[in-house]
This record gives structure tokens, C-alpha cells and sequence, in this order.
């Protein structure tokens, strides 16, 4: 996938007015996210404020596990993305409180009311489908329920909820719109698309559309940012296809790692991320801002008001993760 031109960066540069001082050192980052967001926020921050990004990019499961490896020296500064409600919860030890300037503006729902974590984009579940072999299965993927379909076993991409945080949104997308966190109904779906992966998971998230776009896989259970980034890159073999059932839009985070060795820089990317800047940059890309006097710019992005929100109880969530995915830990094994 092709990333964001540094002449695209240069530009939205020279369009934003920036009220952060220039810096300097270091700061070392570790991140989940897609090409977009390192390209376009954070190596642009790097760029425009003088700060060399060190960056080492793994799934969200692997960077907690890391930052708890690392936890007696700590060698990250930032966790860039994957830190939502759950996360915070379960490692409140892996961060330190920071309160990003320009927090006060943004809407009540996506403030930082923790202390710890810094909202800066939406993030929504989706399904990416390969269109030559939807085609070729004579299949029309509009949701959840035709994941069922026997012509897709095995042909279905998704990533271990326990691990990775686009998997983890999918399954309680899923649960809600089929039923309710706790519904047998919902599980005996989840039940039966575990059986539809026959035995496959992906190593990662970004595994998922990857492998949905070079043919690997139909259908990827995914998140919007990439896969609409293949569609702004000029992917022509793929579609975004919003679940009927109801799509889920969450706040991603990033929050400063405890006892960072470069604090000062930290702060200001997390003042970054909320800055007038920033979210100018964000609404050019493949995400939805979450400060809403930016709306979104990219052609690419289908308009809100034409999908079906779904909205998840995000305290439910947070407070039940493990148990969730215990149980689909056991489900797995049983299955396979």
C-alpha cells in the first residue's frame, strides 16, 4: 500500500498554523496503526516539530506485551493507537496521567475524563470484500449474516480478538448487533462464523486486508482506515461494505508510556493530536475526526448519515473484556 506523499505532509504543513513551539530529541513510539496515521500524523509531527520518530510497529497484544517486558526500564515513549477503555483498564500501571492541551475542545464524548489517554479519530468496523472472487462465488456481502455462507469457509480473514484491538471492536460489533453481549443468540453466531475460518487466524490485523487485497481471502472482518486507504491508493479489486446489521465507530487513543525518558516530547504529541493541526490532517485522511468542525474530505469515506450506527456500551466492554475473550479463547479451542 502506498503511503502518503511527503509532499502531501509538506502541503497541510504549510496550510496549518501551528501554536506548539518547536522541539527537539527524541521519542520513541510504539504503534498498531496503518500507514496513513504513521505517515500522516505521527512522521509529519516528527517532521514539523523536530523530533526524531523512533518507531517499532506491531499489533496491539504485542505491544502491551512488550511495554509490560519493559515496564522496570522503559524504552517507549508513546503507545500511538490501540489504547481504548479496556486497555487502560487492564494496564493502568504501563501509563502516565497527561491531559493534552486543547482537550476542553473537543466533544464531551471523545474528552480525555480517564487522565491517562488521548482521543484523536474514529475508528469503524467494516468487512472488506475481494470483488473478483465475491464474483466468482456469486455471492453479494452485505453483512454479517452472509459470512454464513457455505461458498466462504475458509475464505474469511480475521485477526484473535485476544491480541489484536480491530479484531477485538469486530467481536463486540458483532455481539451487539446480534443480540447483546450476552446473548446465546449472538454467541451461537460467533460460534458459527469460528467454524466459517476453519481453523485460520491472521497473524495481525493488517494481515486481514492485506490478504483480502492481493486475493488471499473474499472478505476481511477490518477496520475503515486501511481499507479505505487501498481504495484512495487506487485499489480496484476491493469494496467496503458496512454491515447492515449496524457498524460500530470508536475513539482511537494514544497515551504516554509510564516513566517515559522523553516526556516533554510525548506531551506535545498528545497535544499535537488534539490541535486544530492535527485533526486538519486527519479529516484529509482515511479517518473521521472526532473534533467535528473538520468534517471529512476524502471521497473515498462513505457518508455517515447513509450507515447504520451502531453505538457499543464501551464501559460493558472495558469492565468484561477478559471474560469475552475467554470465552472466545474456549470456543476456538473447542472448535478447532
Amino acid at each position: 500500500m502506498k503511503s502518503i506523499s511527503r509532499f502531501v505532509v509538506a502541503t497541510l504543513a504549510l496550510m496549518a498554523m501551528s501554536t506548539m513551539a518547536f522541539a527537539s530529541g527524541n521519542l520513541v513510539v510504539y504503534s498498531p496503526n496503518s500507514d496513513g496515521e504513521i505517515q500522516g500524523i505521527l512522521y509529519y509531527f516528527g517532521d514539523h516539530y523536530g523530533v526524531k520518530i523512533s518507531l517499532q510497529s506491531m499489533g496491539t497484544g504485542e505491544v502491551l506485551s512488550k511495554l509490560n517486558a519493559e515496564k522496570g526500564n522503559p524504552q517507549a515513549d508513546v503507545m500511538f493507537g490501540g489504547v481504548n477503555m479496556g486497555v487502560y483498564q487492564t494496564n493502568k500501571d504501563l501509563f502516565q496521567q497527561y491531559v493534552a492541551k486543547g482537550n476542553a475542545a473537543l466533544p464531551a464524548g471523545y474528552q480525555n475524563t480517564t487522565g491517562f489517554f488521548t482521543n484523536y479519530l474514529l475508528s469503524g468496523s467494516c468487512l472488506l470484500v475481494n470483488t473478483d472472487l465475491e464474483k466468482s462465488l456469486g455471492l453479494a456481502v452485505t453483512g454479517y449474516d452472509d459470512l454464513l455462507n457455505p461458498a466462504l469457509k475458509g475464505k474469511i480473514a480475521s485477526a484473535d480478538p485476544v491480541s489484536s484491538s480491530s479484531a477485538w471492536a469486530q467481536l463486540c460489533n458483532i455481539l451487539l448487533v446480534k443480540g447483546g453481549y450476552e446473548s446465546p443468540q449472538a454467541w451461537a453466531y460467533v460460534e458459527s462464523l469460528i467454524k466459517q475460518l476453519s481453523g485460520k487466524l491472521t497473524s495481525g490485523s493488517s494481515a486481514v486486508y492485506k490478504g483480502v487485497y492481493q486475493g488471499e481471502y473474499a472478505v476481511g472482518l477490518t477496520y475503515e482506515d486501511p481499507s479505505v486507504a487501498l481504495l484512495s491508493d487506487g485499489a480496484k479489486n476491493i469494496r467496503v461494505v458496512y454491515p447492515k446489521e449496524g457498524a460500530v465507530w470508536l475513539p482511537a487513543a494514544s497515551a504516554i508510556v509510564a516513566n517515559s525518558k522523553n516526556a516533554d516530547n510525548a506531551k506535545l504529541f498528545m497535544d499535537f493530536l488534539v490541535s486544530d493541526e492535527c485533526q486538519k490532517i486527519v479529516a484529509s485522511l482515511t479517518n473521521r475526526t472526532v473534533n467535528p468542525k473538520f468534517p471529512n474530505t476524502n471521497k473515498f469515506l462513505q457518508p455517515i448519515s447513509s450507515i447504520k450506527v451502531a453505538y457499543e456500551d464501551i464501559a460493558y466492554t472495558a469492565a468484561h473484556k477478559k471474560d469475552i475473550q475467554k470465552k472466545w479463547a474456549d470456543l476456538w479451542a473447542k472448535l478447532n
